[in-house]
């Protein structure tokens, strides 16, 4: 599993870098704060919205510390998506 820390993510933000971040958790979490930019999408409902995600470009996915982000980038890759990483110790780490 591909994987980037929050610090090269918060870098690359920074910098001016255009990424796309999914954001697998559910609502009640995501509404005490998320990466700015990130894209929304709870883990349970990424079979129907799989069109909102990009096929081949470097889609980074986030959750509280990695696990469920983990579950959505094998998912994902079993539908035959590229570029995926998944970021180490999820929000909880973003956060510190």
């Amino acid at each position: 599993m591909d994987t980037i820390s929050p610090s090269e993510i918060k870098e690359r933000l920074r910098s001016g870098d255009k990424l796309t971040i999914i954001d697998v958790r559910e609502d009640e979490e995501v509404a005490a704060g998320m990466i700015p930019s990130a894209i929304h999408i709870p883990l349970g409902q990424l079979p129907e919205r799989l069109a909102e995600i990009p096929k081949t470009e470097e889609v980074i996915l986030v959750c509280r510390s990695g696990a469920r982000s983990g579950r959505a980038l094998g998912f994902l890759e079993s539908q035959g998506y590229q570029g995926l990483k998944n970021m180490t110790g999820g929000m909880l780490e973003w956060e510190d």
